[in-house]
């Protein structure tokens, strides 16, 4: 099957990838927008310390994003929230939709 249907791709936001700490603070990369799919549900995910924390939003885009703990993501109702865990779903081959699923805060 390989990548995630492109008509379940309904929704866009906005992604600043995390890439370090800084003496202010975690600093970001340039803002994408990337088609995806939200799902707003919350559920328990484990965080990125290994506790298990609340999400309150699951968004599954192309396996190919950057989208690293800690990246800020704008949602398409505007609110602004933060990644708690990214998983891959790569099914190395298998008729499965390829896809990254990202939990938020």
């Amino acid at each position: 099957m390989g990548d995630i249907p492109a008509f379940l791709l309904r929704h866009t936001v906005q992604i600043e990838p995390h890439t370090g700490d800084g003496p202010f603070g975690p600093q970001y990369g340039e803002q994408a927008s990337v088609l995806c799919f939200v799902d707003d549900k919350r559920r328990l995910v484990v965080g990125p310390t290994g506790d298990q924390v609340v999400s309150e939003s699951t968004v599954y885009m192309p396996l190919d994003t950057v989208c690293p703990v800690h990246s800020r993501v704008t949602l398409p109702s505007g609110r602004t929230t933060v990644v708690l865990a990214a998983s891959r779903r790569d099914g190395g081959g298998l008729p499965t939709p390829d896809h990254l699923e990202v939990s938020l805060m």
